[in-house]
């Protein structure tokens, strides 16, 4: 038996800035379905808004959508999408693009298991990034 393991993000009306930012740093092109362009009915004020969102680059693949206007995005304080690299100028890169307008929650450094930071990005996803320590 084979286990995928995908998030599934929401947010509240920048589902489809989000997906394009992820994209110009992770790769690959987002698909983004508006609810105005699904064949169910848009509910007022939600037209524009996304109902499904993918993105497939490599290894990496987030779902998303947004939620419906004026309904409360879940509070999820223990959920991190958590991003293990084995290049640290690729860890540099994306931690660089992650911090734009996001919080550091855990500044780059080098730690007992390896070198580590922690984000939450301009659109409220918390991330962590892990380079593994080099055993021997």
């Amino acid at each position: 038996m084979s286990t995928t393991l995908v998030p599934y993000l929401n947010f509240d009306g920048t589902c489809a800035e989000a997906m394009r930012f992820y994209a110009d740093i992770f790769g690959g092109e987002p698909e983004i379905m508006r609810f105005a362009d699904s064949p169910m009915p848009a509910p007022p004020g939600a037209e524009q808004r996304t109902i499904h969102a993918s993105l497939r680059a490599g290894q990496v693949v987030i779902l998303a959508s947004d939620t419906l206007p004026g309904m409360a995005l879940p509070v999820v304080g223990n959920a991190h999408l958590s991003l293990g690299f084995s290049d640290a100028a690729e860890q540099d890169r994306v931690w660089e693009r992650l911090i734009e307008g996001g919080d550091v929650m855990m500044p780059m450094a080098q730690q007992f298991w390896g070198r580590f930071g922690g984000v939450v990005d301009r659109f409220g996803v918390s991330w962590m990034l892990s380079l593994d320590a080099p055993r021997g």
